[in-house]
C-alpha cells in the first residue's frame, strides 16, 4: 500500500508543476520579450508601442506581432526599417518556443548572433538582411530543421557558410555582400527559389546548379570557380614534388625508384582483381534474377524486390472494384506528366515534389509491377517499383467524400509545409471516381509492427520510444501551426502510420487524407461523418490519437480489432491505484526511470482527456515532453 502512496504523491507532484508551468508560461514569455527589446535599444516608443509588462503581446497588439488564430502563442515578430541599434539577444526571444517568422531587416544591429537560436525550433523565416551583425553564422543553425527562408544579406558575417543540406523545407537562401570564406555547400537547389552568395570570399568549385540559378548568384567571389560563372573551368589539383635527382644517384635511378614502380604493379593486380570479381558477381546476379523469376514473393512487408513479370498496378486495381484503368477513366497514350508549378490542368498524374520521378507519367505507375501491402477501412496501399528500381507506396483512397477541387488544395498545401519527419505526397492522381497517393517507400516497418511483433529486427527500448514520442510531438506541432488556418489536420493518426526510415527516424504518413474522427466525444472507433466537424476539433481529434500513441509506447499494447480497449484499460487500472501495472514490463526489466514514465504518462491522460477544450495543445505536448528527453538524457549522462 505504500508503493500506491508514493505514486499517487509523484502523480499529484507532477500535476501540480504542471499547472504551474501552464499559468506562468505567458509571464515568462512577456518577460524574456521585454528583454530582448531592451537589448534592441529602440529609438523611440510611443503609447501603442506595447512590449511591457503591464500588457500582452497578442491581446493588445504589440508592435510588430502577430499572434495564431486562438491569441495564445506568438507567431512572428516583424521589426523592420526601426533604426534599432542594439544587439539580438536570442536568449530571451527563444523563450517564445512557438515563434515560426522573425524579421529584423534593415535595421542598425550589431554583435554576434547567439547559439541559442537554435531554441526557437519551429522557426520558418530568419531575415536578418541589412544590418551591422559580425562574426561567425551560430553552429546551430543547421538544427533550425523547418527553416524556408535564411537571409542574412548585407552584413559583416565571416567564416564558413552553415551546412544546410539537411535542412529540407530550406527554399531561400540569402548571404550576399558578407565576408564568407570557405566553399559552398552542396545545396540541392532544385528546391530553392532564391539563392545568392555573391560578393563574399569564396572559393573552390561552384556547386552544380543545374540551370536553376545564373552567374549573378555567384559573382564576386575571385576564388570561386566552374560553372555557371565566367570562370568555369577549375585548375587541377597541383602535381606531387617531383624528386630532385643528382648526377651522382642517376646510376642508382632505378632501385631508388623501384619501390615507386613495385607501388603501379601492387594497384594493377588489385585493379584486375577487382574486375574479375565485378565479373563473377554479375554473372550470379543474372543467375540469381532467371531463378526469381519462377519465385513467389509472399511477404509483402519485407520484401524489397518484385517478381519479374508480376501483376501490373492497374491489374490488381481492376481486380479490387475499377472497371478499367485504361479504358473507364479515359487514360490515353498521351497522358502525360503534370505538375504543380507548370500550371497545366491536373487531369492527369501530378508530380508534387520528388527529382527522382521527373519525366513519370501516368501509364508508367499503372504498368509498373506492384504488390498488395494491406486494405484498410480508408483505402488500400500497395507497393509499386518503377522500371529504374525507384519503390513508392500507393495509397487508393475510398468512401471520402470531398471534391476534386478540394483534393487537389489539400495535396498541394501539405506538399508545400515540408517538416523531416513528415511523409509528404511525391504525386497524386485525381477523377471524380478514383483518388491516388503516391510517397516514398520506407521498408523498415510501422511502430505497430515494432510493438507488437516485430518485422524488421528491431527492438524499441525507454530512450527509443521517449524519442520516437518527442520528434512525433514535434513533426504535429509543427503540421498543426502551419496548417491551423487552413484546417487541415491528420485526421487518421496512430501507430500503424509512423513509419521508420532507413535510419530509424520515425515518419508520419498519411498527413491530411481523411477528416479526423472525433475521438474522445464519440466511440474512438466510431467514424465520425458529419462533414460540420470544426477545424479546432479536428486537431483536437489528432491530439487524442497522439496520446493513444503515448499509452502504446509507454503499455507496450497497441490498438487492435478485436474489443480491447486501450483507453479504458488504463483508465481503471489507474482508477485502482495500481499505476506502476500500466507500464510495460521490458521497460522496468531495463531499468527505466519510474518517475519520467509516470511523468509521460500524465501528458498521455491530458491528451485524452473526455472533454477535447481541456487538451493540451500539440506544441505544449513538444514543449514537455522535450523537457522529460533533456531530463532523461542528464540523468543517464550523470549515471555514465
Amino acid at each position: 500500500m505504500s508503493l500506491n502512496l508514493i505514486w499517487f504523491w509523484t502523480v499529484l507532484t507532477f500535476l501540480f508543476l504542471f499547472f504551474l508551468m501552464t499559468n506562468s508560461e505567458s509571464e515568462n514569455v512577456r518577460k524574456a520579450l521585454v528583454t530582448f527589446m531592451h537589448k534592441l535599444e529602440p529609438p523611440h516608443q510611443d503609447s501603442t508601442w506595447g512590449w511591457n509588462l503591464t500588457s500582452d503581446p497578442c491581446t493588445h497588439n504589440w508592435h510588430g506581432v502577430t499572434c495564431y488564430t486562438n491569441n495564445q502563442y506568438i507567431k512572428s515578430i516583424v521589426l523592420e526599417k526601426l533604426n534599432f541599434t542594439g544587439v539580438l539577444d536570442a536568449t530571451s526571444l527563444c523563450i517564445a518556443s512557438n515563434l515560426q517568422f522573425l524579421s529584423l531587416n534593415n535595421n542598425y544591429l550589431h554583435g554576434f548572433i547567439s547559439e541559442d537560436i537554435k531554441n526557437c525550433k519551429f522557426l520558418t523565416h530568419l531575415l536578418l538582411s541589412g544590418n551591422q551583425f559580425s562574426g561567425n553564422l551560430p553552429l546551430s543553425i543547421p538544427q533550425l530543421r523547418n527553416l524556408k527562408r535564411l537571409h542574412v544579406s548585407d552584413n559583416h558575417f565571416i567564416g564558413n557558410l552553415p551546412n544546410m543540406v539537411n535542412v529540407t523545407s530550406l527554399i531561400s537562401f540569402l548571404a550576399q555582400n558578407n565576408a564568407f570564406t570557405g566553399q559552398i555547400p552542396d545545396f540541392d537547389f532544385s528546391n530553392f527559389e532564391a539563392f545568392n552568395v555573391s560578393n563574399n570570399n569564396l572559393s573552390g568549385p561552384v556547386p552544380d546548379a543545374e540551370g536553376f540559378f545564373s552567374a549573378d548568384s555567384f559573382y564576386g567571389n575571385r576564388n570561386l570557380c566552374g560553372k555557371p560563372i565566367s570562370n568555369s573551368s577549375c585548375p587541377p589539383p597541383p602535381p606531387p614534388p617531383t624528386p630532385i635527382v643528382t648526377k651522382d644517384k642517376n646510376k642508382n635511378a632505378f632501385l631508388d625508384d623501384l619501390p615507386i614502380y613495385s607501388g603501379y604493379i601492387v594497384l594493377g593486380i588489385i585493379f584486375i582483381i577487382f574486375l574479375i570479381f565485378k565479373l563473377l558477381k554479375k554473372f550470379k546476379t543474372k543467375n540469381k534474377e532467371k531463378v526469381l523469376n519462377h519465385v513467389e514473393k509472399k511477404d509483402v512487408s519485407k520484401d524489397t524486390s518484385f517478381v519479374v513479370g508480376g501483376e501490373k498496378l492497374s491489374e490488381i486495381l481492376n481486380s479490387n472494384g475499377s472497371k478499367s484503368w485504361f479504358n473507364g477513366l479515359g487514360i490515353k497514350s498521351e497522358y502525360s506528366m503534370t505538375s504543380m508549378e507548370s500550371g497545366v490542368t491536373t487531369s492527369g498524374l501530378v508530380l508534387l515534389s520528388s527529382r527522382k520521378l521527373r519525366g513519370l507519367q501516368f501509364e508508367d505507375l499503372l504498368s509498373a509491377p506492384a504488390e498488395l501491402i494491406r486494405r484498410g477501412k480508408h483505402g488500400s496501399l500497395y507497393k509499386v517499383m518503377l522500371d529504374y528500381g525507384v519503390l513508392l507506396a500507393v495509397k487508393r483512397i475510398k468512401d471520402w467524400g470531398i471534391s476534386k477541387h478540394d483534393f487537389e488544395r489539400r495535396m498541394n498545401l501539405i506538399a508545400q509545409v515540408k517538416h523531416p519527419l513528415v511523409m509528404s505526397p511525391v504525386a497524386y492522381y485525381c477523377s471524380q471516381q478514383e483518388k491516388l497517393l503516391a510517397y516514398e517507400y520506407l521498408p523498415n516497418g510501422s511502430l505497430f509492427m515494432l510493438l507488437y511483433g516485430s518485422q524488421s529486427g528491431h527492438s524499441l527500448d525507454w530512450r527509443s520510444r521517449l524519442d520516437v514520442a518527442v520528434k512525433i510531438a514535434e513533426a504535429l506541432a509543427y503540421m498543426h501551426l502551419e496548417l491551423g488556418e487552413s484546417g487541415i489536420a491528420h485526421g487518421n493518426l496512430k501507430s500503424s502510420n509512423i513509419l521508420f526510415n532507413k535510419n530509424m527516424d520515425p515518419q508520419i504518413s498519411e498527413y491530411g487524407l481523411m477528416v479526423a474522427e472525433n475521438q474522445g466525444v464519440m466511440s474512438h472507433r466510431k467514424s465520425l461523418r458529419n462533414r460540420n466537424m470544426s477545424p479546432a476539433a479536428t486537431f483536437r481529434a489528432d491530439i487524442y490519437a497522439f496520446g493513444v500513441i503515448l499509452l502504446e509506447l509507454l503499455t507496450g499494447k497497441v490498438v487492435k480489432n478485436d474489443g480491447f480497449d486501450l483507453v479504458k484499460w488504463v483508465n481503471s487500472v489507474i482508477s485502482e491505484e495500481w499505476t506502476a501495472e500500466v507500464f510495460d514490463r521490458s521497460l522496468i526489466s531495463q531499468g527505466a526511470s519510474e518517475e519520467r514514465m509516470v511523468n509521460l504518462l500524465q501528458v498521455a491522460l491530458k491528451c485524452i482527456n473526455p472533454s477535447p477544450n481541456d487538451r493540451l495543445s500539440m506544441s505544449h505536448v513538444a514543449l514537455i515532453t522535450n523537457a522529460l528527453k533533456d531530463e532523461d538524457d542528464k540523468s543517464i549522462s550523470f549515471d555514465t
